[in-house]
């Protein structure tokens, strides 16, 4: 499942403004390759919608079958927020509206390299 954390605004190519829905995915826990400590953190996107800021408004909270799946992209640049770094990332996150099971997960991972 995914929550609806939020809208915002955004431009397509030919300057019209249209609104996108917030996504979150569900808690997960991360060890840090380089203390071994454990962290909290959440898969989060956004998708684009047709609805008016009134109905985004009215969805936060709201839950929606799938999960935010992590997939590989051509290496683009990232500005860090709050600070002036800028990093290369090879990955973007998309939501899958396909709801799978934990067999369906385990069975359709990747052998490791």
């Amino acid at each position: 499942m995914v929550t609806i954390t939020g809208f915002a605004k955004r431009k397509n190519t030919a300057d019209e403004e249209f609104n996108v829905l917030l996504l979150q995915g569900e808690i997960e826990l991360i060890q840090s390759k380089e203390s071994g400590r454990f962290y909290a953190t959440a898969k989060t996107c956004s998708i684009p919608c047709t609805f008016n800021e009134a109905m985004c408004q009215g969805l936060i909270g709201k839950t929606l079958p799938g999960n935010i799946e992590k997939v590989l992209v051509d290496p683009y640049d990232y500005h860090i927020p709050g600070t002036d770094e800028i990093i290369s990332l090879d990955y973007s996150y998309y939501y899958d509206p396909v709801d799978r099971t934990m067999e369906q997960e385990v069975f359709q991972m990747k052998p490791a390299a």
